[in-house]
């Protein structure tokens, strides 16, 4: 294990999740306490604490007194996807990146740092609710949706709040050994790395906005009874066009085939039926799979868990 002490700082602003914060400042101290060279602050630019959601938080000082630094951490807000991102925050992370051995974002954070060019040209990742817009604002970021964090060089990205702390197990991991990093998961009551990824969490599929009239027509009744029979010969009898004119439509303004998107559909269908206490042959049936074989590798194809997985996860917290 490196005894080399590691300096981690938070950047703290106006609007800040507290929980991105404070949810790796948990893994990061149980490590200190399990024997690795941990110290850490909390940041903002002026000095001045900084007002959050669920209050006031108090910070150690200046972002410029806080050296030497190994990792800047960048937490994420709500307003950060949907506002213009403050200079202040752009200004630290611009001064921090060059002189620290790697940056992180929690959550909507991969937003400053795309703002600030650090993810051009790189994967990355953030909360499932705003991947479409951080691919559309930052094009020559490469975004992968479904990822709770994502490592490109020294530039580390995370899902949605709690997937910071799965980020913070993975910098401890490779800080300090893997053998550290299960001890800590172990005292936090986590997974190392959890199972699935982040669409088994992401709102249910909405109905796209379609320009041809007779592909919404399809659209909509694919939506209205996944288990119908809904492959491409059928599609296209009920639509009225060519097998090859139906798959163009779909590809031109779906970016989908046929197939995918009605498996898209149908997975929905069975998540829903699933978390309100379907069993798993039940869902199959009733969403247009017909096997239990056929939900499991969907799902395994699209949200990285198994049927039976997803029920226990989603249907109570009883």
């Amino acid at each position: 294990m490196s005894r080399e002490l590691r300096h981690i700082v938070f950047l703290a602003y106006d609007g800040v999740r507290q929980l991105d914060i404070t949810g790796p400042l948990e893994v990061f101290a149980t490590a200190r306490d399990l024997g690795a060279a941990y110290r850490w602050s909390v940041c903002s630019a002026d000095g001045a604490d900084v007002t959050t959601a669920t209050g006031r938080l108090a910070v150690d000082g200046r972002i410029d007194t806080a050296v030497p630094v190994d990792t800047v951490v960048v937490p994420g807000s709500a307003d950060l996807p949907r506002d213009r991102i403050p200079g202040s925050l752009l200004t630290s992370v611009a001064e921090l990146a060059p002189r620290v051995r790697r940056v992180a974002s929690v959550c909507t954070g991969a937003f400053a740092l795309a703002e600030a060019g650090l993810l051009d040209g790189r994967r990355a990742t953030t909360h499932w609710r705003h991947a479409a817009a951080l691919d559309r604002r930052y094009p020559a970021v490469r975004v992968e949706p479904d990822a709770i964090h994502v490592r490109d060089g020294h530039l580390l990205t995370s899902a949605g709040v709690t997937a910071g702390i799965d980020l913070a197990l993975a910098m401890v991991e490779e800080d300090a050994g893997a053998a550290l990093a299960r001890e800590v998961a172990r005292d936090l009551v986590v997974f190392m790395q959890r199972p699935g990824g982040q669409s088994q969490f992401s709102a249910s599929l909405r109905v796209p906005p379609v320009r041809h009239d007779p592909l919404r027509a399809v659209v909509d009744g694919i939506a209205a009874d996944a288990s119908a029979d809904h492959s491409v010969p059928a599609l296209a009898a009920r639509s009225g066009l060519s097998v090859r004119h139906l798959t163009r439509l779909f590809h031109d303004q779906l970016g989908a085939t046929p197939a995918v998107y009605v498996e898209s559909v149908r997975v929905e269908a069975a998540q829903a039926l699933l978390a309100e206490g379907a069993t798993v042959t039940d869902a199959a049936s009733r969403s247009g799979f017909g096997s239990d074989e056929s939900l499991r590798r969907a799902f395994g194809r699209r949200l990285g868990i198994t049927p039976s997985a997803y029920r226990a996860r989603f249907r109570t917290t009883a």
